[in-house]
Formats: structure tokens, sequence, C-alpha cells
């Protein structure tokens, strides 16, 4: 049995994915996680090849997503013909999403259904760490293994990051897709200015410009494949309740990100310290990212002091949300090659 489920495995890898679906071969499964705190459950959910039984922490992977939108109308949106989660998962991969609290499907804390201007930014960078460090607990626990991959994406490369500095044990490597450091100047596109409440409110035409923003004049009717952005926006603003009620709709996303920005990346005080991760790295960034540009990942990559080694893999004409632009599948090898290699330094 196992080794007919290598075979399969093997064999899906080297066709397409819409091959493999059609086939019925991606089985999915959704869970609601107890969080630390009492009353606030985290969505999961899991993708791998059907019939896979044997679970190893090489072919293990957990994402999360960034300080706006939810994980599933990102990393499991099927564009094209498939998803990233998707993608990884007809390659024999084991891959999890989690939602943190206040997302997506995820336990939106109380002070959510009130005014913004009643409460404090929600969802520190801490309590995000909390968050993740409950979904690992429970896919290790579940999969009866030790330790697993991560991947963030934008204030996701935060939450992972530090997690890693506090567990290094329990991850195998790590993938930063857009990754966030000290700014030189200004504030990230997420901060209007001004006091911040709970949470913030977004629209579907805020969404559209913050994407665009930094990208050439005659490269944005091109650079993202006609009806995607759509399909992603349609998806994602169904996910809050109250949001999709709104004419025109509307998605609340906790300000504790925003916070943290202030008092920290902008403020030049790092949230942790890169060189206290002690497992193999690779940063992702695309060319035109205005919300975390270039120069912050050829820093961090210089703070990887202690890693076995990194990698840096910047693509060309892609922005902050390249994972659903015209050159993803650049990203969706590059991060499959070093996930898949069993590289090690030379002594």
């Amino acid at each position: 049995m196992k080794s007919t489920t290598k075979v399969l495995m093997a064999l899906i890898a080297c066709i397409s994915f819409g091959q493999a679906y059609a086939a019925g071969q991606i089985e999915m499964s959704e869970y609601m996680v107890q969080s630390d705190t009492p009353g606030i459950s985290l969505y999961v959910r899991n993708k791998h090849l059907g019939g896979m039984n044997k679970f190893t922490a090489e072919k293990t992977l957990l994402y999360v997503h960034g300080s706006t939108y939810p994980a599933e109308t990102a990393f499991d949106l099927s564009l094209g013909g498939t998803s990233w989660m998707e993608y990884m998962a007809a390659r024999g991969y084991d891959v999890w999403l989690v939602d943190l609290r206040g997302y997506g499907k995820s336990t939106r804390p109380p002070e959510m259904d009130q005014p913004a201007d009643q409460n404090p930014p929600l969802v520190r960078t801490d309590v995000a760490v909390r968050d993740v460090s409950s979904a690992v607990n429970y896919i290790l626990k579940k999969r009866s293994i030790n330790k697993m991959n991560l991947l963030g994406w934008s204030w996701g490369t935060t939450i992972m990051g530090k997690y890693t500095t506090e567990n290094n044990e329990k991850v195998n490597k790590l993938v930063l897709y857009a990754p966030q450091w000290l700014r030189q100047g200004g504030a990230p596109l997420t901060d209007k200015g001004g006091q911040l409440g709970a949470y913030r409110v977004a629209s579907v035409a805020d969404a559209k410009n913050r994407w665009l923003t930094g990208v050439p004049e005659n490269a944005k009717d091109s650079l993202i494949p006609q009806g995607w952005f759509e399909k992603w926006a349609d998806a994602t603003f169904e996910t809050d309740p109250w949001g999709k009620t709104q004419s025109p709709k509307k998605l609340r996303a906790p300000n504790g990100t925003v916070q943290d920005a202030r008092d920290y990346w902008t403020a030049g005080i790092p949230l942790y310290q890169p060189k206290d991760i002690r497992v193999p790295v690779m940063l992702v960034h695309a060319e035109w990212d205005a919300d975390l540009p270039s120069y912050m990942m050829y820093e961090y990559f210089t703070k990887l002091e202690n890693a076995p080694y990194k990698i840096m893999l910047q693509i060309s004409e892609g922005t902050h949300t390249i994972i659903m632009e015209k050159n993803r599948m650049l990203m969706f090898a590059g991060v499959q090659e070093f996930l898949d290699s069993s590289f090690k330094p030379e002594k």
C-alpha cells in the first residue's frame, strides 16, 4: 500500500494540477481549533493527495496571511485552474492554512461588533503568534510529527519569523513572502493616520488602489489576468458577516498590526531579531511591492546570521500581491524548489 501511494504521488507530481484535481486526487478538510483564549476558535484548512496516510516534517506546511485579508482567499483561491495550496498538495505536500482571530472564518473578538473607536487596536503581533502556535501544535499532534515548514505573507512574515525565533525546534524551513522590516520614512499603506480604533474598514476600491500602487501605468492593465481581481474580491468580501451586508461591500480588519508598525517598524525598533532564526530561510519579493519595498528584504537578509543557509528570490513585474498575478508561477516554482531541496552546506 505504501509503495502504491508513493507511485501515485510521483505520477501526480508530473501532471498538471487541473488533471489531478479533476480526477478527485486532492482532499480538503476544515477544522475549528481552540485558541489560547476562551471563546476564540481558529479556522484551519488542510489539503493533500487523496489516500495520503504518511506525513513528514519535510512535506508539511502551514501558511498564514497578512494584515488585512484572510488566508483562504489568497492561498487557496483557484485561479487559472489552481491555487498555491493546491499546487503544493498536488506535489505530495500536506498543506495547511490558518485564519488568525478576527479574520476569515475564525472567531471575531466581540470588540469587532462595537464601534471601532470604543476599543484599542485588536490582534497585536504577540496575539497572532499565539494563534499560530495553537495551529502548529494542533497540526503536529494530528500528524504525529515534531516540526513543519512555515510560510508567511506580509505581516505573516513577522508572525512566522517571531514564532520561529521562539520555537526553532518546531520549524523545518521558513518561507517569508514580502518580508517586513524597519521602514525608512513614511507610513504603511494600511495606515491612514489619526487615532487608531479596534479595527479599520476597507472597500473593494481601496483594495484595488492599494494593489496597484507602485505599478507603472503601462503595466496596470496586463498585470492581473482578466477576472482574477474580481474573483478574489468577491470571495474576500464575503468573509465578513457584517461587511457583506453593506452596499458597496466592506471588510473589517483588526488594527493591531498598524499599531505595531507605528510602535516598532516605523520607529526603528525591531519586534524580534532575525539572528535568532536557526532554520533554512527563503525570502521572496516582487519588484513593484509598495507595501514592503525591496530594501526591507535586502536588510532582513543580512540579519539572518544564524540560518544554516538563506536564499532570496526577487521576481520582476509583480507587486505585494504577486500570489494572484501573471508571474505568480515564478514564485510557486521557486518556493517549491526550496522546500523540495535536501541541500545541506558542506563541512
